[in-house]
């Protein structure tokens, strides 16, 4: 039996990925790494190169956050990214959100993200997220849905969003 999809704002739903999910999600990985094609190198290796960078990701995701779940987005039936969530004692942590190139720009991040934020205001949880430096758009694009930097490392800013009436101070893991 499977599960049911959790309805969204602007008929998005999420349900959690099964295994027929993977070469789309495989697929949807090969978008995102444009920066990748930029190397000068024959296009098998780089193919090559990001099938790796995408096992590395999840064996990476699988020992960072045993607890992960992953779920894809859909637009009325039909998938349009991925999102991995950590559901965590005292935070609920977005590890990665991607959609595929048509969708993005079109606001269902933000869709999903307020999903989110609501969802961690009923548990009155912080919700948590990485932005990295190198797309200070994205950083931007998480300081105007409210979220806070609560720590700078070198590649990335550590981020979270608290429910209104939770106190900054709650002490929420970050990793």
């Amino acid at each position: 039996m499977t599960t049911p999809p959790i309805q969204l704002q602007d008929n998005l739903s999420i349900r959690p990925a099964r295994a027929n999910d993977q070469a789309f999600l495989t697929k949807l990985h090969h978008s995102s790494r444009d920066d990748l094609r930029l190397l000068d190198a024959e296009a098998d290796f780089i193919e090559a190169l990001i099938t790796l960078q995408q096992r590395a990701q999840n064996e990476g995701y699988g020992h960072d956050f045993p607890n992960a779940l992953y779920f894809v987005v859909e637009k009325l039936g039909e998938r349009i990214g991925r999102i991995v969530i950590d559901f965590g004692a005292q935070e609920v942590r977005v590890i990665d959100i991607l959609f595929i190139p048509a969708a993005r720009g079109q606001g269902y991040g933000a869709s999903v993200i307020r999903s989110l934020q609501h969802a961690a205001a009923q548990v009155h949880t912080p919700l948590t997220l990485s932005a990295m430096h190198s797309s200070p758009q994205v950083l931007q694009w998480y300081l105007n849905l409210g979220f806070k930097i609560v720590a700078t490392q070198a590649t990335h800013s550590a981020l979270t969003w608290y429910p209104p009436g939770l106190s900054p101070n709650h002490t929420a893991i970050t990793h």
